[in-house]
């Protein structure tokens, strides 16, 4: 898509060093033209809008359990209103993204932005603000002391160079960019089904070796156990206190604002779903078995339950900590993740998995003598499938890098889409294919798991 492209004819300085040229008949305005500060509160009846760095700004109502990570508050009477079209931004997380259009009129957290944006496209509005150029004056609009705690000044926002096309270039250029997304989604959805197939594989032949060991012939027997079933004759059945030794009493949760004011950042923070952060300091210093406590993932499963930590780390209190009293960490690590957790799971808003029922939990695992074996085998095993994966996450990862370029580089006069939108046909019928998560690989953001991507909200 980018390769049929080309600079329009005619451009000009545009008065902004970030931006150079423009095209020649484009405008140039100061943000700050564009936008009235909206003080509107008191609308309870308003539905609850969240402002995500991945997403702008949607209904609270219609995100996925994994992605709404706060508390319903009470009281909305503070809350602003924010009118449909309208621009929220959090003004403590905007350098990263989380800013964008309202879809609807509704409520947002009292410690973000909002105004009457003057735009006569409002999706070109949005495109442009949200495109990495302008995500960068954000950041560069935005101060304070800490990493991470970064606010944003209204004065030097007003001031960011705005673009303005023709309102029919606006319209082409939304239309040309909308087609595009869809032929990435397609390709990003294509690449996702083929590692979901490939994951599932790579499961089935680790499920099949650290269940039931590695020769097909060996007797069985029944385990007693109605989730277990038959186990090789010689393997017995404990329970993960038996495999394990608890180390929850040593785990410390850092605020983010304690991690911000951090300078080394020399060692892995853990949460429950794997690095979340770097800090100064370690509490472990050896190799060991994260099992997650919390969190929509204990159901959901789209990232790893069972995680090996290696060398110096710190873990917050969203993670169990185990070491084993014995045989392989590897083998055990392939275990504890194949096990299904959902009957020891408490709570539906907030899913948990307390110490006491993992530790609690019936396995099989094989004796420590043949747990080395088993990793070897597996390794050599899923080789080839580890490497598809990983060059499919790559692909994907490369497709989202070709769209953010492709946005921004329309949005802001550096190509020409007129051409090929006028190519485009009047009705486009396509609809968006589902995709499960652009960002295969875990996203963590940077906070803690009681901690959400905004503020309140």
């Amino acid at each position: 898509m980018i390769a049929g492209l080309k600079a329009y004819p005619e451009r000009r300085n545009s008065g902004a060093d970030w931006l150079g040229e423009v095209p020649g008949h484009w405008q140039v305005v100061p943000l700050g033209s564009l936008l009235t500060i909206r003080s509107e509160k008191g609308r309870t009846d308003l539905p609850l809008l969240s402002v995500l760095r991945e997403k702008g700004v949607v209904r609270r109502s219609d995100l996925a359990a994994d992605e709404n990570h706060n508390v319903m508050p009470d009281d909305l009477a503070a809350y602003k209103v924010a009118r449909g079209g309208d621009l929220v931004i959090n003004k403590m997380k905007a350098w990263q993204g989380s800013l964008g259009l309202a879809p609807c009129d509704g409520v947002v957290s009292p410690a973000y932005f909002v105004f009457d944006l003057a735009s006569s496209n409002i999706r070109f509005a949005e495109r442009m603000l949200r495109s990495r150029h302008y995500v960068d004056q954000f950041a560069r609009a935005s101060d304070g002391v800490r990493i991470g705690q970064w606010d944003l000044g209204i004065p030097a926002m007003k001031r960011i160079a705005c673009v303005v096309p023709p309102e029919d270039e606006q319209a082409a250029i939304v239309r040309f960019l909308d087609h595009a997304d869809r032929r990435v989604r397609r390709s990003i959805a294509a690449k996702q089904k083929m590692i979901r197939l490939l994951e599932e594989q790579k499961a089935a032949i680790i499920h099949q070796a650290v269940t039931r060991g590695l020769n097909p012939d060996a007797p069985i027997k029944p385990s007693g156990v109605d989730w277990l079933g038959d186990i090789p004759a010689h393997w017995e059945v404990t329970r993960v206190k038996d495999e394990f030794q608890n180390l929850n009493t040593r785990r410390i949760p850092l605020s983010a604002t304690a991690r911000g004011e951090m300078t080394e950042r020399s060692f892995d923070y853990y949460g429950a779903s794997g690095v979340i952060d770097r800090v100064d300091d370690f509490l472990f210093d050896e190799d060991l078995l994260l099992i997650a406590e919390d969190g929509a993932n204990l159901v959901l499963r789209n990232l790893p339950l069972a995680i090996i930590a290696r060398g110096k780390f710190w873990v917050n209190n969203h993670a169990h900590i185990l070491r084993p009293k014995r045989g392989s960490l590897d083998y055990l690590a392939h275990y504890m993740e194949g096990i299904r957790y959902q009957p020891w799971i408490t709570g539906a808003a907030q899913p948990k998995l307390t110490m006491d029922r993992l530790m609690a939990i019936k396995v099989a695992v094989a004796p420590p003598d043949e747990q080395h074996a088993i990793v070897a085998v597996v390794a050599a095993q899923t080789t080839e499938l580890r490497k598809a994966i990983a060059l499919a996450r790559n692909e994907v990862i490369l497709w989202n890098e070709y769209r953010t370029r492709l946005v921004a580089d329309v949005v802001t006069g550096k190509l020409d889409a007129r051409a090929a939108a006028a190519q485009l046909d009047i009705v486009d019928s396509e609809e968006d294919e589902p995709v499960d998560g652009e960002n295969i690989e875990p996203d963590n953001k940077g906070f803690d798991e009681a901690e959400a991507d905004e503020e309140f909200v």
